[in-house]
């Protein structure tokens, strides 16, 4: 044990408390630099996220814009169909023809064998 006034051990004891004290200050500059690295990552991951949100929207709102002219392109073609549907067919000398041939030979059909 000391005595005291022994200035060996009081120099030997204040190394001690010095590296504990040492040693704690080391130890809050870890936890600091820890938060702030956490705090860093955390921000990082949210800027990411805010990216790749950003982007699936900008697709998604291509990918609408893109179905929605499809739809309106094929709504107007059938809307030209029914358009071209609706009109009335004036039949030409040929297809008159060959409506009353076929009408003939029906009639034919019809009554061949009955008076």
């Amino acid at each position: 044990m000391p005595r005291p006034g022994d200035s060996s051990g009081d120099r030997s004891v204040e190394a001690a408390i010095a590296r504990v004290l040492a040693a704690e200050d080391a130890a809050r500059a870890a936890v600091v630099r820890a938060q702030e690295d956490a705090a860093a990552a955390a921000e990082a991951a949210r800027a990411t996220a805010r990216v790749l949100a950003q982007r699936t929207a900008t697709r998604i709102a291509a990918i609408r814009m893109a179905f929605e002219r499809g739809v309106t392109a094929q709504l107007a073609a059938l809307a030209a169909e029914g358009e071209a549907l609706s009109g009335t067919h004036a039949l030409t000398e040929a297809e008159l023809a060959a409506l009353e041939r076929a009408l003939a030979k029906l009639a034919a059909e019809l009554t061949q064998g009955r008076t």
